[in-house]
């Protein structure tokens, strides 16, 4: 995965930098030439940017942006120079608590000249006192440290051709209208915060199968694989334990072709997780480090063997 933003992803801008613009500057609406504008960006408009992600190897799915942006729409920042798009960075705040930053960016031709850490500036203050987190390249997390956030946990973006399933478990049925009030309960408790109108366009997604396992009729555990620009994602992938994971991941890439690959992103301390990636034939790739800014969520983190994006939580 190529280098993101002035430097890398999700980089922090240092404090201070003298080439670049003030916040005020950034943010203030008609910027002069040569000033960068940053302000919310459409959904139209943020499909640019899911672009400029696909050009970096991101791989983001087909329609996600679709399901993000109406979660937060004054949360997806992007930087204009001259009436140009050139920077984004997204702060979505998912409740009074949480909010997730991602898809820090700057376009290759004008890195390095400030206008990433002019873009951070003028979008952090969206997240007001909440506690924010994100997902940084390695080389980066002392960055990030300076900046007041605190390592979680490692991910690893698991990927390959699955190896073929086991026989489907009868415990394991397609997401329907009657299981949302359980899985939106059951989300919460895997997730730093209620997403209940992300999770109603996420489940019944154009290209995205989503599928619950039933145990004496309730959830114990979900997952959706979607089409991606390589391949399908999965994510996420939450489940009380291994029995009931190992039953949605074969499900969820049984339609699969032997050529396709899939991907899923798996926090590097859960065993099990990661011994069901491999077990199935999938391999370790990109790493990244879940970091919080603010206290850090409480979590049923035994039930995450794959979060929903690293782009946005």
């Amino acid at each position: 995965m190529e280098p993101l933003g002035d430097d890398a992803p999700h980089q922090p801008p240092p404090a201070g930098s003298p080439a670049a613009p003030s916040a005020a500057t950034a943010a203030r609406d008609g910027a002069g030439a040569g000033e960068l504008g940053v302000a919310p960006a459409s959904l139209e408009e943020w499909l640019q940017v899911e672009e400029w992600a696909a050009e970096e190897q991101w791989n983001p799915g087909l329609g996600d942006t679709g399901c993000f942006h109406p979660t937060d729409p004054g949360g997806f920042f992007l930087g204009r120079r001259d009436g140009t798009p050139v920077s984004a960075v997204s702060v979505v705040n998912y409740s009074d608590d949480f909010a997730f930053l991602g898809y820090y960016l700057v376009r290759p031709e004008v890195r390095g000249t400030g206008l990433g850490m002019a873009t951070w500036n003028a979008a952090l203050p969206h997240a007001g006192a909440r506690t924010v987190g994100l997902d940084a390249v390695l080389a980066q997390e002392e960055t990030y440290r300076r900046s007041g956030f605190a390592a979680a946990y490692g991910t690893g973006r698991y990927g390959g051709r699955p190896a073929s399933p086991g026989s489907p478990s009868p415990s394991v049925v397609p997401v329907t209208e009657e299981h949302f009030e359980a899985l939106a309960a059951y989300d919460e408790q895997c997730f730093p915060a209620s997403r209940r109108g992300f999770l109603r366009r996420w489940l019944a997604a154009p290209g995205h199968r989503a599928h619950v396992f039933l145990r004496d009729g309730e959830p114990a555990g979900y997952g959706v694989i979607r089409q991606a620009r390589d391949g399908h994602r999965i994510g996420p992938l939450f489940a009380d334990g291994p029995e009931a994971a190992e039953a949605l991941f074969d499900t969820l890439t049984a339609h699969l072709s032997p050529d396709d690959e899939v991907h899923v992103d798996i926090p590097k301390n859960h065993e099990a997780a990661v011994s069901l990636a491999t077990s199935r034939g999938l391999t370790l790739g990109f790493e990244s480090v879940r970091m919080y800014k603010g206290t850090p969520p409480v979590l049923r983190a035994e039930r995450v063997f794959g979060v929903t994006s690293l782009e946005l939580g």
